[in-house]
C-alpha cells in the first residue's frame, strides 16, 4: 500500500507514524546511508530534498538515521518533524573545525552546549536561552567513545551559520576555549529543550583550527577528503549508533529501579 499525502509530514515527507524513537541526524545524505549500512535489516523510509531517512536495528535496538542537510534553518525543520513523528532522542553526528589546543584532526567532539550563531534559534526564542546537550547524552556518547577506543574531547562549540568569512573574523572566540565550530547543533539543542526531547551532538574534526578551515578567497586549504578524517567518520559512526544504545539501556534500567 502507497503511503499517502496526509501520512506525510509536510516539509521532509517523514512517514507520521512508524520510525523508532532514537536517531543519528546527519548533514550529509550520503553519510546517512553510510551509518544506516552499519545496521541490521535497514531500510530507506523516505527521501525528499536534502532529508533521507532510514530505519533498522543496531546491536538488538530499532534505530532512525536521517540527513539534514547543511546549517541550522533547514536542519531545525527535520528536528520538528522528526518530533512530529514520535522521535524522542536524537544524537547529532557530522564534523567540525577545532578551535582548542590538543584537539587533531579525526578526533572526536562531545559538546557539552553550543554557541547560537546558527542563524534560525534567534527568531525562535530570546538571546539568553541556552542551546544545552542533555546531560544523559554527554555521558553516554564519553562512555561509547571511550569504549570505541576513540580520541575524544568534550566542551562547547560554536554553531555558525556561516561556512565562509566574511568581515567578522573567526577568532572572536578564541579566548573563550571553545571546542570546535560548526553550523547546526544549536539548533538542535534548541528544539529539544523546546519539545522535551533528549539529544546530544559528536563532531568529527577535520580541520586542526579554525583559520585552516577557510580564508578569504573562500575554502582555502580545507579538505576533508583525507584517510584521517575517513577513519574519525568510521569511529564516529559507532559511537553515535552506540550512545543510543547506552540511552537506551540506562532509560531501561531507570525504569526498572522505579518500579
Amino acid at each position: 500500500m502507497s503511503t499517502t499525502a496526509p501520512d506525510l509530514l509536510p516539509i521532509t515527507r517523514v512517514p507520521r507514524t512508524g520510525l523508532p524513537p532514537r536517531a543519528v541526524v546527519v548533514g550529509d545524505p550520503a553519510r546517512a546511508a553510510a551509518v544506516a549500512g552499519l545496521l541490521d535489516d535497514a531500510e530507506e523510509v523516505s527521501s525528499h530534498r536534502e532529508y533521507r531517512v532510514f530505519r533498522g536495528v543496531w546491536r538488538g535496538l530499532p534505530v532512525t538515521v536521517a540527513s539534514h542537510g547543511v546549517g541550522g534553518p533547514g536542519a531545525i525543520l527535520l528536528f520538528q518533524e522528526l518530533a512530529d513523528a514520535g522521535v524522542r532522542t536524537l544524537i547529532r553526528f557530522g564534523t567540525a573545525g577545532a578551535m582548542r589546543r590538543g584537539i587533531g584532526d579525526g578526533d572526536l567532539v562531545v559538546a557539552e552546549a553550543a554557541v547560537r550563531d546558527d542563524g534560525v534559534t534567534q527568531q525562535l526564542v530570546p538571546a539568553e536561552y541556552p542551546a544545552v546537550s542533555a546531560p544523559e547524552a554527554v555521558l553516554a556518547l564519553t562512555r561509547a567513545a571511550r569504549e570505541a577506543g576513540a580520541p575524544h574531547h568534550r566542551g562547547i562549540v560554536w554553531t555558525r551559520a556561516a561556512f565562509q568569512p566574511g568581515l567578522i573574523p573567526l577568532t572572536a572566540y578564541d579566548r573563550a576555549e571553545l571546542a570546535a565550530i560548526e553550523m547546526e547543533l544549536s539548533a538542535l539543542f534548541v528544539t529539544a529543550s523546546l519539545r522535551g526531547l533528549v539529544a546530544g551532538g559528536v563532531l568529527v574534526v577535520d580541520g586542526a583550527n579554525a583559520d585552516e578551515l577557510v580564508d578569504a578567497e573562500g575554502t582555502g586549504g580545507y579538505n576533508p577528503h583525507r584517510d584521517v578524517v575517513a577513519e574519525g567518520v568510521a569511529r564516529g559512526s559507532v559511537v553515535a549508533l552506540d550512545a543510543l544504545r547506552i540511552l537506551s539501556e540506562d532509560a531501561s534500567r531507570a525504569g526498572d529501579e522505579a518500579r
